[in-house]
């Protein structure tokens, strides 16, 4: 039996690169069944950039500022993103809430990682939220993008104790660890066994 080839990864980021430098490493085992096949960016600072181009992986960026308006810069984001004909778009640290055009084109297999246990605490300060109403779980969700903030359809979930000495520092440090080993492995099953969306669930498997 012939093994299906793999699939299309394209990952935006928007910083460091942490989670796509994780992916870059799952990636180089062919049984991984995904590769990355571009690396965009919102800005030319984000150091990922760096991580893509030693690992000859081409790049793009798309500037907010370089548009007359956000919908003109979803457009270009869109069009950066079609030419290299993704399979998944991997939101992986990007910064920016993607548009209609962009949802139009790759709703549906346009994942984003979440630092908390969605539906609580969405948004930017999850960690800080989670401590502050005094949850003893936190954690982080990988999940299907829609036009929501944070509520698209949750791929999966994986939970992280809060200690009693917790910071927001420490809490979100840990998140992070388990947010990326949660990304890699999701990502690859999702490219190996196929997956399907019933309602509000996931199925794995083809």
């Amino acid at each position: 039996m012939s093994t299906p080839p793999a699939q299309r990864l394209v990952v935006l980021i928007s910083g460091g690169g942490s989670n796509l430098a994780a992916l870059l490493e799952a990636t180089r085992d062919p049984g991984y069944g995904a590769q990355v096949v571009a690396v965009g960016a919102d800005r030319p600072s984000a150091a990922g950039l760096d991580l893509a181009r030693e690992a000859g992986i081409p790049t793009f960026v798309e500037r907010v500022g370089d548009h007359p308006d956000r919908e003109a810069w979803d457009a270009a984001l869109t069009a950066a993103v079609g030419k290299h004909e993704p399979d998944l778009v991997i939101s992986a640290g990007f910064l920016k809430l993607a548009g209609e055009r962009f949802l139009n084109q790759f709703g549906g297999r346009y994942l984003n990682t979440h630092n908390s246990l969605l539906p609580a605490f969405p948004g930017i300060h999850g960690p800080r939220e989670a401590l502050e109403y005094g949850v003893k779980i936190a954690g982080a969700t990988l999940f299907v993008v829609d036009a929501g903030v944070d509520t698209g359809v949750i791929i999966a979930q994986v939970a992280v104790p809060v200690l009693d000495d917790d910071t927001e520092d420490t809490l979100t440090e840990r998140i992070k660890v388990a947010e990326r080993a949660q990304l890699v492995d999701s990502v690859g099953r999702l490219a190996r066994e196929g997956w399907r969306v019933e309602g509000r669930r996931v199925i794995i498997g083809r």
